[in-house]
């Protein structure tokens, strides 16, 4: 109503209602001014005159258009920023209670979106729920297809997330284990660079820290046939040591302690590994006892309670050799 009230101003009325354009009059005098050679006054042709105020009317009309336009746009734009934020807070909530098949399901209603931070969540909950004992090879392998996709897109959304390389990583390790040895091997140098990314845009991450630990300590102990292969298909294949593999663990440690509870069995073995019984007994018990928040800690600390017997051993062991 507004800008049709704007524009009644600058049109003229076939009817006469409204502002009437000055034109010249046969008894015209005065008021109306000199008149032109042929009896034209100085305003000119009237035709000349309405298309003037016509074409300014429909610039205006068309601005007026692109500005309403375009505060629409940035309101759906805002709108749509505001309802990423609401699903991603539901999905962090979701995500420290346990809840996978909700979150699984809750992300997967948006899995077209553009959002980098929506789409790593989604790779990590289909990740999760592969992991869950319930669900069957078949579905599991569909599941660690699907993740490493998302988690790809999230990459190409966004390069300068630590989390989307994280995420990467652990998922084309997933998708390793279906491809074979060599597919293995080769997709090792690819999960180190973004673990190495991931820890170099966040140095506070300790998970990213400790998957660096735990690919160097998968090529530190790789069975000798499988390094007899690797080297035969790469000039240079990857290899680490237990010496670095304790590095990344003892460092994911000092950024965030107790923060997992295979970071303090991983440490554990490393000293196993390396001969020092007395800090392996130390970290295997801290890894024993450490409370069981998910399933996975259940399921971890299974093995463990098998192993109090032997680490009692060890650290009696440790002792006499004090």
């Amino acid at each position: 109503m507004a800008l049709a009230l704007r524009l009644w101003r600058f049109l003229p009325s076939a009817r006469g209602v409204g502002p009437r354009l000055l034109t010249g009059s046969a008894g015209g005098r005065g008021a109306r001014g000199p008149r032109r050679p042929g009896g034209s006054e100085v305003m000119g042709n009237p035709g000349t005159c309405k298309r003037s105020l016509i074409f300014s009317a429909l610039s205006y009309l068309g601005f007026e258009t692109y500005h309403l336009l375009s505060s629409a746009a940035t309101v759906h734009a805002t709108a749509k920023v505001f309802r990423v934020e609401e699903i991603l807070q539901q999905a962090d909530y979701l995500y420290e209670s346990g809840e996978t098949e909700k979150l699984y399901h809750l992300l997967s209603q948006h899995k077209d979106s553009e959002d980098a931070e929506l789409l790593w969540r989604l790779a990590r909950a289909s990740r999760d729920l592969a992991q869950l004992s319930r669900t069957s090879e078949e579905e599991k392998k569909v599941l660690v297809y699907e993740a490493l996709e998302y988690a790809k897109r999230a990459l190409e959304k966004n390069e300068a997330s630590f989390a989307v390389h994280k995420w990467y990583a652990i998922c084309i390790s997933d998708v390793g284990d279906y491809e074979g040895i060599k597919a293995k091997i080769a997709n090792a140098y690819v999960i180190k660079e973004h673990f190495e990314k991931a820890i170099e845009l966040n140095p506070k991450d300790a998970t990213s820290i400790h998957l660096m630990g735990i690919w160097c300590y998968t090529f530190a102990e790789m069975p000798w046939y499988q390094r007899r292969i690797a080297n035969m298909l790469f000039a240079a294949p990857p290899s680490s040591t237990y010496e670095e593999a304790l590095g990344y663990f003892q460092r994911a440690e000092q950024v965030d302690p107790n923060f997992y509870s295979k970071n303090l069995l991983l440490l554990g073995k490393t000293y196993l590994k390396l001969h020092n019984k007395k800090l392996a007994a130390f970290w295997l018990l801290k890894a024993k006892d450490y409370p069981a928040h998910t399933q996975e800690d259940k399921y971890r600390q299974k093995p463990l309670s098998c192993l109090q017997v032997s680490v009692a051993r060890i650290e009696n062991f440790s002792e006499k050799q004090a």
